[in-house]
């Protein structure tokens, strides 16, 4: 049985971070997808992502600060533009989730650039868009996108540069630790077994069932004059300008249409797109409204939508790396603080926020 440093399971944005990022520190690395690489069953696939700082936590603004520079390092070693900085705007309705000075205070609190805009600043800057007085509007101009293809893909391409080797089309069906004989962690996968000091899952909806063998349940809800924007009213949209394709994209966040990876279908629902559209088509007046392309896209989220970036407590060879639906904009880092982990045994960022959560299940029988 062939040995490993660590071994990664999963090849999405944050698999593929971290593959590049054990292999970058001198690591063995090995890392598997059940699928091809770049496939697009699941949340790492199309043309774009938001990158950004603007939260409302601290916490993820100082992540996304040492994600950027982790960005800044993969341009610098790739001599690509794998960012492209538009300016970003947060739509806060007075009813919506989230007051103002939650973003506000965490941006302030972290030395991040921003402006609080009326909506007439916003019409004046932005006439495309049509919002209420009562909407205030946060700016921030380190905001921007990545292409989420090309950016799996160039992290993937550095992690073989540095000696990983990336199995595509191999399913991992079980991880099981070991107690005796050196520790570390057996992999078995549809084309034999492996062993690895530390395994860092980061397999999205797939990652309950590598954990229940274990024991373990983790908590899961199966350009300048256009700005990246998001609108944070009770139900959550937000969009792209053109950018890798002759339109605007736009989406719903979190429709809370649960499934399973088996129900997980190409066919998008005509009941939110036709919500999408009729939004749309108040925020963004145009006489038509008419989608050129729609894709679906399934990912797993947490019931507080937090990450899990954690060690499991009882097998302590075992890293789970959940992004709950919003990490691509943090991947470099998310990758980097999980390699750290299973090689360094630590990290210097703050990731006590992210650990397993507290509703989730565990029992210590194998």
């Amino acid at each position: 049985m062939e040995h490993f440093d660590v071994a990664i399971v999963g090849l999405g944005v944050l698999g593929s971070a971290a593959a590049y990022q054990a292999a970058l520190k001198g690591a063995k690395t090995i890392a598997f997808e059940q699928f091809e690489l770049g496939h697009v069953r699941e949340a790492s696939h199309d043309t774009s992502r938001i990158v950004r700082t603007s939260n409302s936590a601290n916490e993820y603004v100082a992540l996304a600060k040492s994600a950027y520079r982790d960005w800044a390092e993969l341009e610098r070693m790739t001599c690509q533009d794998l960012l492209s900085i538009t300016g970003g705007v947060l739509f806060m309705p007075k009813d919506g989730s989230l007051p103002v000075e939650s973003f506000t205070t965490s941006l302030k609190a972290n030395s991040v650039p921003y402006e609080l805009l009326s909506s007439k600043e916003v019409t004046k800057r932005w006439p495309q868009f049509d919002i209420p007085d009562t909407v205030a509007t946060v700016y921030t101009p380190d905001t921007g996108i990545t292409h989420a293809f090309h950016s799996v893909a160039t992290m993937q391409s550095l992690a073989s540069q540095k000696g990983a080797v990336l199995k595509a089309n191999t399913r991992v069906e079980r991880v099981t630790p070991k107690y005796s004989s050196g520790g570390g962690v057996v992999i078995q996968t549809s084309s034999g077994q492996f062993h690895a000091s530390k395994v860092i899952l980061t397999t999205d909806t797939w990652t309950n069932k590598l954990l229940a063998p274990l024991g373990v349940h983790a908590s899961v809800f199966e350009a300048t004059r256009f700005p990246t924007w998001i609108w944070l009213g009770q139900k959550c949209f937000y969009g792209f300008p053109c950018y890798g394709e002759p339109t605007i994209k736009a989406a719903r966040d979190t429709s809370l249409n649960f499934m399973t990876p088996e129900e997980w279908t190409f066919v998008p629902s005509a009941q939110l797109q036709n919500e999408l559209i009729a939004f749309l088509s108040n925020f963004i007046p145009e006489k038509e409204l008419h989608p050129l392309r729609t894709v679906t896209c399934q990912y797993t989220i947490t019931p507080d939508r937090q990450f899990i970036i954690s060690p499991l407590t009882s097998h302590p060879d075992i890293i789970v790396g959940l992004g709950a639906a919003h990490a691509f904009k943090f991947a470099p880092a998310f990758g980097r603080v999980l390699a750290e982990l299973a090689i360094d045994g630590e990290t210097k960022e703050d990731i006590s926020k992210f650990g397993i959560p507290s509703a989730a299940t565990c029992s210590t029988k194998l």
